[in-house]
């Protein structure tokens, strides 16, 4: 989906090289570290055989992707979009890909269909998760670092709405897990800065992030913004997705 499939491996890796390069000349001061990030969880629109409105990508694939990030040194990161699945469902199956060092882990509320949008087709309504999943995910993940002994675990929420992420006070922190909120809305800069304001800002919970659309932020006559523009934001944004 999006760059990671859109484009040949070489031209999505040039791609990527090309955001490294602008990022490192705006803040040459901070270190640019490169990822890829792959859904392997991806919410449907039908239900399939188990009824769970969900498609998870194999191991083939996982490793394939995998394979591209080691070419430029780069994490990886798996993401989940659950739909009537669930965290608790969807997460053992990729601990061994996450027992690796370089193997970080994103949740998408917004095709998490539970609560009060229990039985909706994903993609119908913006679904939610609270605080109480999150710590959950948390807490596997903090188990898997001391286990294994390897580096804090990077934990992205993607996050476009207030109440996409219920309670969000209450999510706890620990340094086994970097917990970052994303601002994942697309739209023009100005609706994009307020939303990281609105959504974001009043509930960093840790790190913050802002993801850019290279289709959808432009597809109305707006422009992309540029690295030195997202640096003027406070808090100052620490992950940066393209897609």
């Amino acid at each position: 989906m999006g760059v990671l499939g859109e484009y040949p491996v070489d031209t999505m890796l040039a791609k990527l090289d090309e955001a490294v390069r602008q990022w490192q000349e705006a803040d040459p001061t901070t270190p640019v570290q490169p990822a890829l990030q792959l859904i392997a969880v991806t919410a449907q629109g039908a239900p399939g055989k188990d009824g769970m409105y969900r498609l998870r990508m194999d191991t083939a694939l996982i490793e394939k992707v995998y394979g591209w990030a080691k070419q430029r040194n780069a994490l990886l990161f798996l993401d989940i979009q659950v739909g009537h699945s669930t965290m608790q469902k969807e997460l053992p199956r990729l601990i061994p890909f996450l027992s690796r060092p370089d193997v970080h882990l994103g949740m998408d509320p917004e095709f998490s269909m539970h609560y009060s949008k229990e039985g909706v087709v994903p993609g119908k309504k913006i679904g939610q998760f609270d605080a109480k999943d999150i710590n959950w995910v948390s807490e596997q993940l903090q188990q898997l670092v001391s286990e294994k002994n390897i580096p804090p675990k990077v934990l992205v929420i993607h996050r476009f709405r207030t109440e996409m992420v219920s309670h969000a006070p209450q999510i706890a922190l620990d340094p086994r897990v970097q917990i970052v909120m994303d601002m994942d809305g697309w739209g023009p800069p100005w609706m994009k800065f307020e939303s990281y304001r609105d959504y974001i800002d009043l509930d960093p919970v840790e790190y913050t992030g802002f993801k850019l659309f290279f289709h959808n932020d432009v597809k109305r006559g707006d422009r992309l913004l540029t690295p030195a523009e997202l640096l003027w934001l406070r808090p100052r944004p620490l992950y940066i997705q393209y897609q």
